[in-house]
Parts: C-alpha cells; structure tokens; sequence
C-alpha cells in the first residue's frame, strides 16, 4: 500500500507521517517511511540544490529538478518496496508539485501534470491525506516571519502559499475518492485516529481485491 501525505510547511504532515509509521509497525506491518525530496543519494542532493536560498532557480528548471528526484525515488526506493508487499508513507508526492509549482509558481498545469506523469509512470498513492491549515496558522507554528530567511521554499511570500493551499483543495476536489482532506487545526490525536480508521478500511479493500 502506498500513501502520501500533503500540505503546506507547518500543517502537520510530517507529524501525522510519523505517527502512522508507528502505529502500522506496532501491528506487524513493514514500513518505509520517506520523504520528499529526499531518501535516495541523488534526491537528497538535489533537495540541497532546491531548498539552498542563495540560488534563483527558474520555475521550469525547479519543476525538473523536483520530478528528477522524484523518479529516482520511485525506481530506487517505492516500487520495490511495494514489490515486496511493505507499506510505503511519503511525507510529499506528486500532488506537492502540482500544488507548488503548478498552482504556486503559476505553470501551465497540463505541463506540470505531463511530466509528473513520466516520473512516476503507474506508481500512485492508493490514499493522500492533505492535511489542510490557513496559512497564517501554518506560519505560525513553523516560527518563520517573512523577514527572516529560513530557506529557498520557506521563504516564498504568504501570497504564494495561499495559492498552494487552494491548489491541494483542487486536487481533493477533482479526485475525492483517492484524496481525504482533514481539518488540521484538530488536535494531533483526533487527526492520528481518522488516519488509522481510513488506512485500516483501505487496506481491508486491498485484501478483498477492491483497490488495487
């Protein structure tokens, strides 16, 4: 089983990411847990080049960048595990890129998409959370203030992530059987225990041959 989660910085995602790692593990399930960009020697460079806030960096050039790692990530990492029968949790998939650079950066999102598309080939989530917060609440609990540099995507204008945000609503919206929006303002334990309950009625549906 493959699930992502998604969000702006300082709405959660990380935490919950975490939190269900554990709580599948503590049931025997194996579990590997990523990140994105990250988790593979190349990513992980790559993730250095697109957060470094010295360097301006082209949207085209960063929407690359961003689905070069991301193709690494699943040759190397995601589709082999999923051979295996593991449970794969991604802290950011593809829909970050649609989000940030599409609806974010404002690129074309019929292009956005296409290249996704040959990055990840067949490999999609059977569930997304997007865990959705205002920005300035998301602000807000990272301590970042706009006139501080943190970096290179940190430190984009709160304009920006309002677009973001709208852009993770969309894709719920266009594909509400695959995205489960949660109110992240609730508290850790409430969100903790709809992510299990959705995770546990997936997998069920995995094991009767109803998702695949």
């Amino acid at each position: 089983m493959f699930i992502t989660f998604e969000g702006i910085d300082g709405s959660g995602k990380s935490t919950h990411a975490g939190l269900l790692a554990e709580w599948l593990r503590a049931r025997g399930h194996r579990v590997e847990l990523l990140r994105e960009p990250g988790a593979t020697p190349l990513a992980e460079a790559i993730r250095q080049i697109l957060l470094d806030a010295t360097l301006r960096i082209d949207p085209v050039a960063e929407l690359m960048l961003f689905c070069a790692a991301r193709r690494q990530l699943v040759e190397d990492v995601i589709r082999p595990a999923l051979a295996q029968g593991q449970v794969v949790i991604s802290d950011r998939y593809a829909d970050s890129t649609v989000a940030y650079q599409g609806y974010g950066r404002g690129l074309d999102l019929e292009m956005v998409e296409r290249i996704i598309g040959y990055a990840i080939g067949s490999v999609v989530p059977h569930v997304t959370f997007v865990l959705d917060v205002d920005v300035a609440t998301a602000l807000q609990r990272r301590g970042v203030r706009q006139s501080r540099t943190t970096d290179r995507m940190e430190d984009a204008p709160e304009a920006f992530f309002e677009r973001v945000r709208r852009g993770y609503l969309a894709i719920a919206a266009r594909e509400p059987e695959r995205v489960v929006v949660l109110d992240g303002i609730q508290s850790v334990e409430m969100i903790h225990s709809r992510v299990c309950a959705v995770v546990l009625e997936r997998l069920r549906q995995i094991h009767r041959g109803a998702l695949t």
